[in-house]
């Protein structure tokens, strides 16, 4: 009796410990987005808005907008960067997100608004668990390594977006899920993870990118057999899917370009609009978001040679400069740069690694100031700002 007596304080610690194994990843980010979210309501509250009028702003209404009524019947009230309403815009903004919108909107007692909540917050849960597998795949990677990179992509500038009804989120859980089957050789997982993004944000276009390089290197090799061939095959089928079939609506092949650049004014520039943008801004100092937007650019720049520094696998570099060269490359709404950039998420790998080789303290102190002057700037942007994000 006794003997069973003893035993029983070791095995609740081992189910402790191994609860805690298992929570972590979600622990970490959902620490983080809270602090986001207790600044976003004392500034929501300080400039005479709502919480959840701030966190479905913007494009977050055309994406409820689609959940609701579809590419055909979706509400009159949305408005372009120009301000005006043009049912073709509609198809501007990818099917993915707003089609799992509805989806969970059919569960009794919830609403379109807690659907999208819904699908934000799980695909940052399970966004936050592929960063920490990510971490340990990296050179010198391990469990810890990941769950700082967790952390500091939810505190990231505009991370914001990971707890609004914005498609940031699903797109980012499906992109590092891709890039882990990647690395792990897992060719198909990575090619049907990177075709479903591929209906969730334009920004498919670096995951295929990294997909289709990594395929031609091990074709040439000859290793893994046939199984490059069929990921490479299967990854750009959801994007190029969803612009054959906005071409067909439009009667133009380039039509959902076509809607992008009248609607929002946004078209591959290569940078030109961007550098003279960071020269105005840089020169007025009109604005705080401008500037440091600006100083956002040059850092994401820069982190681009500290992954080389550090030999971050070159798939995951690939990726991310796929990322910012589609959007500082292009023009259109200059304020959105900085949540633009945001699923660089491989960009951040350096300085993560540098915080594990910290003490506790210090990277404590650390990812606790990043938290807060990232809750302070995405909550400016969506409560202060006056212009879109």
């Amino acid at each position: 009796m006794s003997a069973i007596t003893t035993a029983r304080p070791e095995a609740s610690s081992a189910t402790s410990r191994q609860v805690a194994y298992l929570t972590a990843p979600a622990l970490v980010f959902l620490g983080v987005r809270a602090a986001g979210l207790a600044m976003l309501a004392w500034m929501a509250a300080r400039n005479g808005r709502t919480i959840t009028a701030a966190l479905t702003s913007w494009d977050g209404q055309w994406f409820l907008g689609l959940a609701q009524g579809g590419y055909n019947i979706a509400g009159g009230g949305l408005v372009d960067a120009h301000f005006q309403h043009d049912q073709t815009n509609l198809l501007a903004f990818f099917p993915g997100y707003p089609a799992l919108i509805s989806l969970f909107a059919h569960l009794p007692g919830v609403t379109l608004v807690d659907a999208a909540f819904a699908v934000t917050v799980l695909a940052g849960l399970a966004c936050s668990y592929g960063l920490v597998r990510l971490g340990s795949l990296v050179p010198g990677g391990s469990r810890r390594l990941g769950l700082v990179l967790a952390a500091v992509f939810a505190a990231s500038p505009m991370a914001v977006v990971l707890s609004m009804t914005y498609s940031e989120a699903l797109f980012c859980a499906l992109a590092v899920w891709s890039l882990v089957f990647l690395l792990e050789r897992r060719w198909l997982w990575a090619g049907v993870l990177c075709l479903l993004s591929g209906l969730v944000r334009p920004t498919a276009a670096a995951v295929i990118a990294a997909i289709g390089v990594a395929a031609v290197i091990a074709i040439v090799r000859r290793e893994d057999g046939w199984r490059p061939w069929v990921g490479a095959l299967l990854s750009p089928l959801g994007l190029l899917g969803y612009l054959a079939w906005v071409g067909v609506r439009t009667g133009q092949w380039d039509g959902w370009f076509v809607v992008q650049q009248r609607g929002w004014g946004s078209e591959f520039d290569g940078g030109k609009a961007t550098f003279k943008f960071a020269l105005d801004a840089l020169a007025s100092g009109r604005s705080v978001l401008e500037v440091l937007t600006v100083g956002l650019c040059v850092a994401a720049i820069a982190l681009i040679v500290l992954c080389v520094r550090h030999r971050v696998p070159w798939p995951l570099i690939v990726y991310g400069v796929a990322v910012l060269v589609m959007d500082l490359g292009s023009n259109g709404l200059m304020n959105s740069k900085a949540r633009l950039m945001l699923p660089a998420f491989t960009l951040l790998i350096p300085l993560a690694m540098a915080l594990v080789k910290r003490r506790n303290p210090t990277q404590w102190l650390t990812l606790a100031s990043v938290a807060a002057m990232s809750a302070w700037f995405g909550a400016y942007s969506i409560t202060a700002w006056p212009y879109a994000i």
